[in-house]
């Protein structure tokens, strides 16, 4: 009756540079995987999940106090507000549908899951890619490999604490010391 289980602590897997270097210059014949791409894409330079990407609109892109780009929606998942910068590269994507009635195409999470599934054989990436790989790659990738600091990374994704942050994100900023240790190894 007093035993517990432990719950196996799962590895977090993102897209590293170059995957999102490939992911980024391959151009899809195919209308339906160029979308899934883009909007892959867009959620790696944003950290929204599928809920928040599927529910945005041009009401949550404000101005922001300084003067670019921010989304601002409530986190489905937490009721949380977040507010996140929109990078370049994210704001390139939204270019590319200014001209639709939506900011990003609709689609089915099941269908998009698939979807990345033929992108991830197509282009060569060995990740069983989901749409929650975008959110990661933003959290790793894009931000703590360029030294945003962990509280920071843990206010854009919308975390409740920054316990949550450290757990799924530590092992991550220790591969960033290692990395760096390395490079000063070599210049001393």
């Amino acid at each position: 009756m007093l035993f517990k289980t432990k719950s196996a602590k799962k590895e977090v897997v993102f897209l590293s540079v170059d995957e999102l270097k490939r992911l980024e210059v391959y151009k899809f014949s195919q209308p339906r995987l160029e979308d899934v791409k883009n909007m892959f894409i867009f959620c790696c330079y944003t950290g929204l999940a599928f809920a928040e990407m599927e529910a945005l609109e041009e009401k949550h892109i404000n101005i922001g106090f300084d003067g670019l780009k921010w989304i601002s929606m409530e986190r489905k998942k937490t009721g949380r507000v977040i507010n996140i910068p929109l990078l370049p590269k994210a704001l390139e994507i939204l270019k590319l549908y200014e001209e639709e009635d939506f900011l990003l195409p609709v689609i089915s999470k099941q269908r998009f899951n698939s979807y990345l599934k033929e992108i991830a054989a197509i282009i060569g990436i060995e990740k069983r890619l989901t749409h929650h790989i975008a959110r990661k790659t933003f959290a790793s990738t894009v931000l703590l490999y360029n030294n945003v600091p962990m509280e920071i990374v843990g206010e854009l994704l919308g975390h409740s604490n920054m316990s949550i942050t450290q757990e799924y994100y530590g092992k991550v900023v220790m591969k960033k010391v290692s990395d760096e240790i390395k490079k000063l190894n070599r210049r001393i």
